[in-house]
């Protein structure tokens, strides 16, 4: 079964180099990409400079996707930010691992448990959304502490995963160094996300493991997708062994 994930740093809807606050941007290019799945990061909940949006919630209803699993990661005076998982399956099992470092910046992953049907089958699909911090060191010992966390670590090899965020891996090391060696496969090559008006890093990255098979990756270039935040989008497709439909 053939299905698509897009994982984005929307940057709370606020253009990398307008800086103008525009969510009808993320939503015109995320309704072009069609995804199943969204792994976004950096949405915004009720914060001024996002005029109070509720962003998940708001980006559910626009791209028609019923699913949501929503992590603050950041919380102020008023409203916050974090990572969020839109999905066109059901999800249940949603939790967040901890991956702060000391007193830098608060850092989590959120996963959840997507259950896809097929001609009468179901399968379950864990997803991963992580946005990592900004010292090597630091995204080296969280990408450690999310392998040993539970539920992951006792997860059969089988299991179908796909993880991605904003990795903030601008030398594409984090792949071979941690998630390699714990079976996971970087879909496609390399491709750099950032900054979105001029790319030169690959901050961002999609990973599988178990039975899932990367049928591609692709990075919109468009001049909205270059507007709209300060990343570009990750697209990935990618097929469910075992389950048609």
């Amino acid at each position: 079964m053939q299905f698509r994930v897009v994982s984005w740093n929307i940057h709370k809807g606020i253009g990398g180099a307008d800086r103008r606050y525009r969510l009808e941007r993320i939503i015109e290019v995320l309704t072009h990409l069609a995804p199943d799945v969204a792994l976004l990061q950096e949405v915004a909940e009720d914060m001024p400079r996002s005029r109070f949006h509720d962003q998940p919630s708001a980006l559910a209803e626009a791209l028609e996707i019923k699913h949501l699993a929503f992590g603050p990661e950041h919380r102020f005076r008023m409203g916050g930010y974090g990572n969020a998982i839109l999905s066109r399956w059901p999800l249940t099992d949603i939790s967040r691992v901890d991956l702060t470092v000391g007193t830098r910046k608060k850092r989590g992953a959120l996963t959840a448990r997507a259950h896809v049907h097929g001609l009468g089958h179901e399968r379950s699909l864990v997803l991963v959304n992580m946005h990592l911090g900004l010292a090597g060191s630091e995204r080296g010992l969280q990408l450690e502490r999310f392998l040993a966390s539970h539920p992951f670590a006792h997860l059969q090899k089988r299991t179908p995963i796909v993880l991605g965020g904003d990795l903030n891996d601008v030398w594409g090391s984090l792949g071979p160094r941690y998630l390699q060696p714990a079976g996971f496969g970087r879909c496609g090559t390399l491709l750099n996300t950032f900054p979105a008006y001029l790319p030169v890093r690959p901050l961002d990255g999609v990973f599988v493991r178990g039975d899932l098979e990367a049928r591609g990756i692709s990075v919109p270039k468009t001049k909205l997708a270059k507007q709209a935040s300060d990343h570009l989008p990750l697209v990935a497709d990618l097929n469910l062994v075992g389950l048609e439909g």
